[in-house]
């Protein structure tokens, strides 16, 4: 009868040791994450070197641009910018856009996503219009196609109208700067 009471013991040990061993291999997990040196506020994207989503999109209500074309980035690399006037990391990252659209290299478009027509007008007359077209995204469908998780996010289309990367989050002087502008050039070196 020994025999048969020893194993219990240990199966018990084993059974009460198992949640500090899943814990403990949790945190290992976690840890080595955090320990990777990765970005963890860059999401990836699907449709980097996929072509760009063909949606065209009327033009906003009351702002003197046309609407949104896919059709004319052929040949050129265009900035996209997916914004509401009622983000407010939109206003912030706004002047660096304004910056952005000096350089005449480039084109940049804007893609007004769930906003009204007098709001998204209102915006663009107090803070400056960078874009060289605005197309009206009232239901968010295209956003959806573009792969959009929130607002704002910025895209660079290549000569060859296939996306060649994304900014999640608001575009600062810095991330311009330091991401943005290396990939501008990246794709003007490119040839089609």
């Amino acid at each position: 009868m020994t025999s048969e009471i020893a194993p219990r013991p240990r199966r018990r040990l084993y059974l009460s040791l198992l949640p500090l061993l899943v814990f403990l291999g949790l945190a290992g997990l976690l840890l080595s994450q955090l320990l990777s040196g990765r970005d963890s506020s860059t999401i990836p994207s699907a449709l980097i070197g996929a072509p760009a989503p063909q949606i065209a999109l009327p033009a906003v209500e009351g702002i003197d641009r046309p609407g949104f074309d896919p059709s004319t980035f052929g040949g050129r690399v265009t900035v996209v910018n997916v914004w509401a006037s009622w983000c407010a990391p939109c206003r912030e990252e706004h002047p660096t856009l304004v910056e952005l659209a000096r350089d005449g290299r480039i084109q940049l478009v804007g893609i007004n996503y769930k906003d009204s027509a007098s709001n998204a007008a209102r915006f663009l007359s107090e803070l400056g219009d960078p874009f060289a077209a605005v197309g009206a995204d009232p239901n968010g469908r295209a956003a959806i196609e573009w792969g959009v998780y929130g607002v704002p996010e910025t895209f660079l289309v290549g000569r060859d109208g296939r996306i060649a990367f994304k900014h999640v989050g608001p575009l600062s002087p810095e991330a311009l700067k330091a991401t943005l502008m290396p990939e501008i050039e990246k794709a003007l070196a490119a040839n089609p």
